[in-house]
Formats: C-alpha cells, structure tokens, sequence
C-alpha cells in the first residue's frame, strides 16, 4: 500500500500538508502516517524537572497527532498510522522510511511567507536528492479548494 508520511506541528501549513496528503492517498488507494517530531530538551540538572518537561511535550505532541487524525478519519474516512518521537527531526524521518518500504513520498508543508521551516531547509537544501522516496512541499498559501483542485 502506498503511504503518506506526513509532519504534524503546530503549524497551520500542517493541517494543509495533511489535508493534501490524505486526498492523494484516498485518490491512490493509499494510507498516511502522521508524524509529529518532539524537538530534543536541553538537560537540567534536576531529574524530576526534566522529566516534567519531557512528559508535557510528549502529551502536547499527542494530544496533535490525536486532533490531526481526527480531522482525517472526518474527511477522508482513512484512519492513520501515528508516531510520535523524539530527537533529531531529519535522522528519526530517514529512519521511518527506512523502515517501511509502503512509505511513497515525504509530505511537507511550507509557511506562506518567510522562511522555510527546518525539516523543509534540510531536505530540499543539503538533503535534497539523498531521500529514497520523493518529497512534496505542500504551500502554506493554498486554500481548502485548491487542495482540492490539486491533489
């Protein structure tokens, strides 16, 4: 079956990143894989302050992947693989397509304005062409119809 890997955060080019995702992958007969990265924390000293720190970014990316699957199983009626890790956002990304050959493509979404987003510089900047599966970069700028139109 051909996935969609697809990076949630807070972002509203995620959502759009998604919407497109799961249209491609309903239109294919395909499935999408939402995941959303917990950056690295800076250590400190005290255990059970880092270890509170920790847990409330890992909730926080939980209760994300949980609203954004959600909205697909709403739209589209897929329901998604969820994965939720943290580190190294481009390492833990090679790592899961490694790791699944159904994994089609990369989808990312990008801010309307400004600059790109870390994991849309890495990959389209010094990784451009080492990823073993293609990547969409998703404009933050599209509307709800012209996802639609597009995908």
């Amino acid at each position: 079956m051909r996935i969609y890997l697809v990076v949630v955060d807070d972002s509203p080019e995620a959502e759009i990143a998604l919407r497109f995702a799961a249209r491609r992958a309903v239109k294919t007969g395909g499935g999408v894989e939402i995941l959303t990265l917990i950056p690295p924390q800076e250590f400190i000293a005290f255990g059970g302050v880092q270890a509170t720190i920790e847990e409330e970014a890992f909730l926080h990316a939980e209760g994300l992947v949980a609203a954004a699957a959600g909205t697909l199983i709403a739209e589209s009626g897929l329901k998604p693989a969820i994965t939720v890790r943290q580190g190294d956002g481009p390492k833990i990304i090679r790592e899961i397509i490694a790791a699944n050959p159904d994994i089609a493509a990369l989808v990312l979404g990008a801010a309307p304005g400004g600059a790109p987003g870390t994991l849309v510089s890495h990959f389209a900047g010094t990784d451009a062409g080492a990823l073993p599966v293609p990547m969409m970069i998703i404009p933050g700028s599209l509307t709800r119809e012209a996802i639609d139109r597009l995908s």
